[in-house]
């Protein structure tokens, strides 16, 4: 999957908060990959990076996968071409939800 181009259709715009875990901020885009499907039966997620503002959708490469140790779950990093982030920033980045997991960066 790595420097894959791909179509993020975000769910969960930068701002916004989750569906079911009200207090849980979203200080980045996060959406899914539509037609791939996870292994927990949904689309595939993805985070999208270097982009500052709400999005509703989101052309990219993947440039990190992250996997999760205790979970069926990855999650794609998304960026834009020629766009590099450093696994320290992909982490910070994406702390608000991996804190939560076992998670390990693939770059």
């Amino acid at each position: 999957m790595l420097g894959r181009n791909v179509k993020v259709t975000v769910d969960r715009p930068l701002g916004s908060y989750h569906p079911k875990h009200k207090d849980l901020y979203y200080p980045i885009n996060y959406g899914y990959v539509a037609g791939i499907p996870a292994p927990d039966g949904e689309e595939q997620d993805a985070y999208i990076l270097g982009v500052d503002q709400p999005l509703t959708e989101f052309e990219g490469v993947v440039i990190a996968v992250i996997h999760r140790a205790d979970d069926v779950e990855e999650k794609w990093v998304v960026a834009p071409q020629g766009k590099t982030f450093t696994k320290e920033e992909i982490a910070t980045a994406v702390q608000f939800q991996e804190q939560f997991f076992d998670a390990t960066i693939i770059m």
